[in-house]
């Protein structure tokens, strides 16, 4: 037990050290910094990305609330910049214009519960060191962290300016993993009905790959059909002809949906 304590100790005080020296990014790129949260008695441990020149923006900075798929799941607090967004950021660390925060969920658990949030916290706690704009509060997210997205945007309709699911869904389509859902609605006669009601006046584009053999297209078909039938204001649905499962690098590479998420404001 000592020697798991003084391994835990050091890590902890690595990743306060590595989140110390790097609280301001250089002016010549943006970078990821370590951070942790405490809720219900729990540390988690998180990354965010600060744009370059910062503290230059503070008050005006768009934020965006990133979560990660089932493949970055784990509590070393930096594999969910691995996949998704955190590739891109690496790949445009000069010119990105928004502060990034990236949590991370447990081995073997989804976004929802404690999990999300720690999400909110880590977000809140950014907002306040970094000098976020809480006008500008964005939420992406893909495969598991695509029905996160519905989940959180639920419980906090009025929190976000635009939320953008990648290859998530509403329901589990795997008997395995049946407590993959939006937990919200997951009992409800027409979950598609009640998240689009719910979240009719908050502008919306969800990505996915017709091919995706993995979390199929059908939710979120059924979701954008939900959406016009409830005359939202701006929900869009793109969906790429010869996608498979990984529709987040096109999302992500997609110049106009950053335009379209950075205009939305709250």
């Amino acid at each position: 037990m000592a020697r798991l304590w003084s391994g835990w100790l050091l890590w902890a005080v690595a990743m306060m050290t590595v989140a110390g020296c790097a609280s301001t990014p250089a002016a010549s790129g943006g970078q990821f910094v370590g951070r942790a949260v405490k809720v219900d008695g729990h540390a988690a441990y998180y990354q965010v990305f600060v744009p370059r020149n910062a503290a230059a923006s503070r008050g005006q900075l768009p934020v965006i609330l990133f979560l990660h798929g089932s493949g970055e799941r784990g509590r070393d607090g930096r594999r969910q910049t691995q996949a998704g967004l955190g590739p891109y950021l690496r790949q445009h660390t000069s010119t990105f214009p928004a502060l990034v925060v990236l949590p991370q969920t447990p081995d073997d658990q989804e976004w929802s519960g404690e999990n999300n949030r720690i999400a909110l916290a880590a977000l809140d706690a950014a907002i306040a060191e970094f000098g976020a704009d809480p006008q500008r509060q964005y939420l992406t997210g893909m495969s598991m962290g695509g029905y996160g997205s519905w989940n959180i945007a639920l419980e906090h309709p009025d929190r976000f300016a635009a939320i953008v699911p990648v290859c998530g869904a509403v329901l589990s389509p795997h008997q395995s993993r049946p407590d993959l859902q939006v937990e919200a609605v997951a009992g409800q006669r027409d979950p598609y009905a009640a998240i689009a009601q719910r979240l009719r006046n908050v502008p919306i584009w969800m990505f996915h790959g017709a091919l995706d053999d993995l979390v199929p297209p059908d939710d979120d078909r059924k979701l954008h059909a939900a959406f016009q039938q409830a005359g939202a204001k701006d929900v869009r649905y793109t969906e790429y002809p010869e996608g498979n499962h990984n529709a987040w690098d096109a999302t992500y590479a997609d110049a106009a949906m950053w335009a379209w998420m950075f205009a939305q404001n709250r």
